[in-house]
């Protein structure tokens, strides 16, 4: 070889290393690349297969315990100290406390201490309000299960009230609105113009047809917790088959539409991140919350579904002098100042014109709709999902106690047609448990590979994520049509050090493999799990350990 060519050779292998580097910085990788990247990574990991230990037996320990966290986890917001008081679970877009991001969610709030310090009087004694923000959805569980029942009960709309009353508990409606809102479509103005001009109208019925044609990507919130996401949910089986909302057409249809959208948003601020990064082009939000997103100002809002006026309930057997204390409350509500103060600051009672749509609902019919939901969410393809479990030392004790119940407990909501594996991880990496499916068997071993999990060493995140990538790359070999993800259950940051490695170095390859990383915080609120869950556009949840079990089962139900 000349030396010019030689010169020229070297040149082209520089040029390629650039590129190659520029793109793995900006991560900017195909799939096949990024699984070539993977390979190269983890011949720098120190991982283990500890399988061999772990059998299919029936697990020593039985699922106990309580299935919802205890309520402090969701503290008051007003505390009264009327001798008459009365306790309200309020949905959270009207009662939550004011901070510095959220100054919008506290109408209902304000109306409880305004109310409070006026110290009105029944028979010569003093009333007052507790507020307590809980979503509609927690707090419908709560009630349900009997563990926190309150006094009065205010969700975003009807739907949980009648579910309640399917269940044999009393619930009586003292008033029909609150303050006005309503659930709505939100289209960006391409889209909607797109919807006019090929569908003439804009409807729950065109918008299925539009995302079935392969002209829309439309995304909504978990109908399990969700007031927005459940009313979606009803609105397009009645969609479907008006006459039976849970018949096997309106089930094979939705399971159809479900396989041409994203997946199910935990949370409505994960759904607006997916909008806002350009994943949709349609989702629906209360219009309260569209009021204060600028973002979406130039996207078009329209009402469908019940109403969300946030209708008030009481729970039980209350005494008549707590039946009076709440009427005065909501008549205090209602006055036209403080009315208009709802309009004018926290964005509601717009919308007054529209009507909700006439839907054959009760509660029984809901709660089978969440079922169908669940099994035609991934519309026929399995789930294969990696666990990830911290175990190094600063999970010593009771943190490693309460990840490995929260692992046995929300296993339940694990469906037996989707593949389960199980990575634990501190200075080094331990694959307890390979994908497969997780039947009978299987689901004893992830029962008894949860007990194996113990706390010592350093925290080799990224090491562990490497790994669990690798089996998950393996599994869609085996199962091409499978949607992918994982779970990283970790209570602080990696560690720093040759020998881990760090987020900037795996991002570009969990990016180009576009698996979603679910990412939950125990005890701490970690920017880096958050950037992480960020990367696929998964869910982040910073949770208490007591909470943990409710959040993960959520998460199950969403997406597993």
């Amino acid at each position: 070889m000349t030396k010019t060519k030689r010169y020229i050779a070297f040149a082209l292998a520089i040029a390629s290393l650039a590129v190659s580097s520029c793109r793995l910085a900006s991560g900017e990788l195909t799939y096949d690349e990024a699984a070539e990247s993977l390979k190269a990574l983890l011949k720098k990991v120190d991982y283990s297969d500890e399988s061999s230990y772990i059998t299919a037996s029936d697990p020593h320990d039985a699922i106990v315990g309580r299935q919802m966290p205890d309520i402090s986890t969701y503290p008051l917001t007003a505390k009264g100290d009327g001798s008459i008081d009365v306790e309200i679970a309020s949905s959270t877009e009207k009662a939550v406390a004011d901070t510095d991001s959220v100054k919008t969610d506290s109408w209902l709030l304000h109306m409880a201490l305004a109310f409070n310090a006026q110290m009105p009087t029944i028979n010569g004694q003093t009333v007052s309000v507790s507020i307590r923000p809980l979503a509609s959805g927690t707090a419908t569980d709560y009630i349900l299960s009997g563990e926190y029942v309150p006094e009065a009960f205010t969700p975003s709309n009807e739907l949980w009230a009648e579910m309640i009353k399917s269940k044999g508990i009393p619930i009586e409606m003292a008033a029909k609105r609150l303050c006005g809102n309503t659930a709505g479509l939100l289209i960006k103005p391409e889209a909607y113009e797109m919807m006019l001009e090929k569908y003439t109208e804009i409807t729950m019925q065109t918008a299925l047809k539009a995302v079935i044609a392969g002209d829309l990507l439309m995304g909504y919130t978990n109908p399990y917790t969700s007031s927005t996401g459940l009313n979606n949910l009803i609105c397009m089986l009645y969609a479907i088959d008006p006459q039976n909302l849970t018949s096997e057409k309106a089930a094979s249809e939705l399971s159809a539409f479900q396989a041409l959208i994203p997946s199910t948003s935990y949370t409505t601020a994960e759904l607006i991140n997916k909008a806002a990064n350009g994943t949709l082009d349609c989702l629906s939000m209360e219009y309260q919350a569209y009021s204060f997103k600028s973002e979406f100002r130039d996207w078009k809002f329209i009402p469908f579904g019940v109403r969300h006026d946030s209708p008030i309930y009481t729970i039980g057997n209350i005494s008549e002098e707590k039946r009076q204390a709440l009427s005065l409350f909501i008549d205090f509500c209602l006055r036209p100042e403080n009315q208009a103060e709802a309009k004018a600051k926290y964005g509601f009672n717009e919308f007054d014109s529209y009507s909700a749509e006439s839907m054959p609902i009760d509660g029984g019919m809901l709660i089978q709709a969440q079922s169908i939901w669940k099994k035609a969410k991934d519309a026929g393809r399995p789930v294969i999902a990696v666990f990830i479990a911290d175990e190094s030392g600063s999970m010593e004790g009771t943190p490693i106690k309460e990840l490995k119940t929260s692992l046995k407990h929300a296993s339940q909501y694990i469906s037996s047609t989707n593949y389960i594996g199980l990575v634990g991880y501190s200075s080094d990496v331990r694959i307890y448990l390979p994908v497969s499916r997780f039947e009978a068997a299987q689901r004893n071993k992830f029962l008894n590979a949860v007990d194996y999990l113990s706390a010592s060493g350093s925290t080799a995140t990224y090491n562990a994520i490497l790994v669990g990538l690798e089996m998950l790359v393996n599994a869609k070999k085996e199962v091409p049509n499978a949607k992918l993800m994982m779970f990283v259950l970790s209570d602080g940051d990696s560690t720093k050090g040759s020998r881990y490695y760090a987020f900037e170095k795996v991002e570009p390859v969990i990016r180009g493999l576009g698996m979603p990383i679910h990412a939950l915080g125990y005890n701490v609120s970690n920017n880096e799990l958050k950037e992480l869950a960020a990367i696929n556009e998964a869910s982040y949840i910073g949770t208490s350990m007591d909470d943990i079990v409710y959040q993960l089962k959520n998460i199950f139900n969403a997406q597993m």
